[in-house]
């Protein structure tokens, strides 16, 4: 299995899965914040024709994790996972209709239970973020690679940090610096938000996890969902150094206009 990010951060998120098996592989968009134009232009940066994407997974309806979800999703006939109470506020937003969930292309999940996409197995779970009811995910190749993601949570708990334990591979958010935070132009309640237990996650916070994160799977990491005016990627490389360089542990940062190229781990570093 490999993975790439179309762009992390406020103004749009979404990352792609890839797993082949012979001549069929399956390909998993998990969450789509940007327009069909500007998603189509970013799947053709790393080579993805978007008829060919088989499912987009959608972890909770803020605007920069669905707004192009349901617009892509009519153009290509591209089937939506989401849980019900993500589905509810998507029709509260008018961002999708109730004819489209008899389409066939809208799939209702339990924000407890794993669910399988062609060669991928999606284990979810609730976090803790403002949303309706919302999720991250394990995601399970048939080889028994598992990336994990762990974006829009406001604190850790037992249960994320039990299942993110069980993760080769890592995406976890790294949203903000508390003083950067603390002295910035955002009015007192985006603060109170952004900085609460069901905001964003901190520098501390995600470094936090990657401490506790001990069950020696983890092979690779990337920061995402950096803020752009609360934030410093020189900031999180040195924090994040600290924590993983001694662990041998190589990461990388997910920018809003890049993200990250594709990145893929040899089977047998599993086993290492």
């Amino acid at each position: 299995m490999r993975f790439a990010s179309l762009g992390s951060g406020s103004e749009g998120n979404s990352w792609l899965f890839e797993c082949k098996l012979g001549n069929a592989p399956t390909r998993l968009m998990v969450d789509c914040g940007f327009a069909v134009k500007e998603t189509v232009s970013r799947l053709e940066r790393v080579g993805v024709p978007p008829a060919q994407v088989d499912a987009i997974v959608v972890t909770h309806e803020h605007g920069d994790h669905i707004s192009g979800v349901f617009k892509f999703s009519r153009k290509f006939g591209t089937p939506v996972y989401l849980t019900h109470g993500t589905w509810r506020a998507a029709l509260r937003s008018k961002l999708t209709d109730i004819e489209y969930l008899h389409s066939g292309r809208v799939v209702l999940i339990e924000s407890h239970s794993p669910f399988q996409i062609k060669h991928l197995k999606l284990h979810p779970f609730p976090v803790p973020h403002d949303a309706a009811e919302p999720v991250q995910l394990l995601i399970e190749s048939l080889s028994g690679f598992i990336a994990g993601i762990l974006t829009d949570c406001g604190s850790a708990t037992p249960h994320l940090v039990g299942m993110l334990n069980r993760a080769h591979a890592l995406i976890l958010e790294s949203n903000h610096c508390p003083e950067m935070l603390s002295n910035s132009p955002y009015p007192p309640s985006l603060k109170k938000r952004v900085g609460g237990d069901y905001g964003h996650l901190s520098n501390q916070v995600a470094c936090e996890i990657l401490r506790s994160l001990n069950s020696g799977n983890l092979k690779f990491v990337v920061a995402a969902h950096l803020s752009k005016t609360t934030n410093c990627p020189d900031v999180v490389q040195s924090m994040w150094n600290a924590v993983l360089q001694p662990r041998g542990i190589p990461f990388e940062i997910a920018c809003q206009a890049e993200g990250v190229d594709w990145v893929t781990l040899d089977p047998a570093q599993l086993a290492a």
